[in-house]
């Protein structure tokens, strides 16, 4: 029944739109569509009633499935026809009398510039409501929130940095800002987290050894940092290593990292996160917007979280995460949590650190924004998907992955705003197959279209493809109810589309 209703409802609105359509167009094309809009409506009507008298045997319901979806590709059809007769009215030459080819160019480049800036907001308003506005508006504020938390992260790395100078403790690097809200978008809205990776570069006298987990548990969750004594002979006077003076120094605490901030000889997450914790309750008095927000360091294990508060009364929420970069590419192990992230809250040892793709995807948004057009539509789609995602078992991440392949694959040009419904029910689609096939392929695992300036692995390119659906091929039951929130999600979207909410 309530794909019944999803099906009426979208009719219906196509019928609304060829409406709409026909106050544009001559009178003979008006007339032509409004038959068509007639006769769909009058099929629909007959389609629903025989749906509603059939019996519940499993043939008629196979038959019936079946009618439905023959419909739905006659609807999506129509679609593109009634955006094609858009296009050809809006390109279609207006009578103009003498007197108007008299007037000057430059009221007719006024009145141009005019009518494109009304474009994009007169075409979105019969679709999405006041959704439209709201999206508009949270992705101003995610623009300008974001360079905010930036700037103020970096002078407070400053600070830090300069305090540990000539300490034995890691070298924080800048911070990367990754995240939806640093993708320019974001499932929270006004309540979004502002997430920085701070990368850890080992101090003097020390280096790192990444232990990966194996090829079989990539991508790998369960990753470890050995943390080892390193040879500084060419450039220090004293090597812990090498020089029996050094033997006294290097046993106190707080000349050898294994001593401060390791279990055993790996780097441990939970005591690098209460160590920095620790040196921003101590530090915020000498950063520079200390007299414009109150600071409250929130409980974290694994992280450092802070809640910034104006003298109005707003906050930001920051989220600091720890990052040892794999080599030199965009792969970083994470103190992030997955488990947490994805709302499964399993134990993590604290010396496991997961592996993160969190750089290499706002660098791949980063460098969609760079060839795209201005009115590009790819970060509202996510935005859209993020509200209608809530109460399914969809997540955020799974549409995001689908968005990186669509944009890898469906030119940037065809992502403009008068092409958005359709790149939203690619984003419906595109799933919907994977659930098919039960198989959604990971994004940076053997992927040959990868953009040159994103940095992998060089196991990246030789790896097997990541099944992200894997556990579907096994559950019967799971993937019965991945096939209905999807079709959830299509009533949704419509609902979304049409009404705004």
């Amino acid at each position: 029944m309530a794909t019944t209703a999803s099906l009426a409802l979208l009719v219906q609105s196509i019928i609304q739109l060829l409406q709409m359509v026909c106050n544009e167009l001559d009178e003979a094309t008006c007339s032509h569509l409004q038959q068509y809009a007639q006769q769909l409506s009058q099929a629909t009507t007959r389609l629903l009633q025989e749906m509603q008298q059939s019996a519940l045997a499993w043939g008629d319901l196979l038959f019936a499935a079946s009618q439905q979806w023959q419909v739905w590709a006659v609807v999506g059809v129509l679609v593109l026809i009634v955006r094609l007769c858009q296009r050809l009215s809006e390109r279609s030459p207006q009578p103009a009398s003498s007197g108007a080819e008299d007037s000057s160019s430059s009221d007719t480049e006024c009145g141009e510039r005019q009518r494109e800036r009304k474009d994009s907001g007169d075409y979105e308003r019969p679709l999405f409501g006041s959704f439209a506005g709201r999206v508009r508006l949270s992705a101003q504020r995610l623009a300008y929130r974001s360079r905010v938390v930036e700037e103020l992260v970096g002078d407070l790395l400053a600070v830090l940095q300069k305090r540990l100078s000539n300490s034995f403790f890691p070298v924080l690097q800048p911070a990367i800002g990754v995240g939806s809200a640093f993708e320019g978008w974001s499932p929270c809205g006004r309540d979004a987290v502002y997430r920085l990776l701070v990368p850890l570069k080992p101090p003097r006298g020390h280096s790192y050894r990444l232990e990966l987990g194996t090829a079989a548990e990539m991508p790998a969750k369960d990753s470890r940092v050995r943390v080892e004594l390193a040879c500084t002979c060419a450039r220090e006077q004293l090597c812990f290593l090498h020089h029996p003076e050094a033997e006294e120094l290097r046993r106190k605490p707080a000349a050898s990292l294994q001593h401060t901030l390791c279990t055993g000889s790996y780097l441990d997450v939970q005591k690098i996160a209460q160590w920095f914790q620790d040196l921003v309750t101590s530090a915020w008095q000498d950063m520079p917007q200390a007299h414009c927000y109150s600071m409250k360091v929130l409980p974290s294990k694994r992280s450092c979280k802070l809640q910034l508060t104006d003298a109005s009364g707003k906050s930001l929420l920051v989220d600091i995460v720890f990052g040892v970069q794999q080599g030199d590419s965009d792969i970083f192990l994470s103190s992030q949590d997955t488990t947490e992230a994805a709302g499964e809250y399993t134990f993590s040892p604290s010396t496991t650190w997961a592996e993160s793709y969190a750089v290499a995807e706002v660098k791949f948004f980063r460098h969609v924004a760079r060839q795209a057009p201005h009115d590009t539509s790819h970060l509202k789609c996510l935005q859209l998907f993020a509200a209608i995602l809530l109460g399914t078992g969809f997540s955020t991440s799974t549409f995001k992955t689908v968005a990186m392949h669509l944009l890898n694959t469906i030119p940037v040009s065809s992502w403009s705003r008068r092409e958005l419904h359709m790149r939203l029910q690619d984003m419906l689609w595109y799933p919907r197959g994977c659930l098919d096939d039960k198989r959604l392929d990971h994004f940076f695992f053997a992927n040959e279209n990868m953009p040159e300036d994103i940095i992998l692995p060089p196991a990246f390119q030789t790896a097997p493809p990541i099944n992200l659906f894997q556990h579907l091929l096994h559950n019967p039951a799971a993937h019965a109810k991945a096939m209905r929130e999807a079709d959830k999600l299509q009533e949704r979207l419509t609902a979304l589309l049409f009404y705004g909410h």
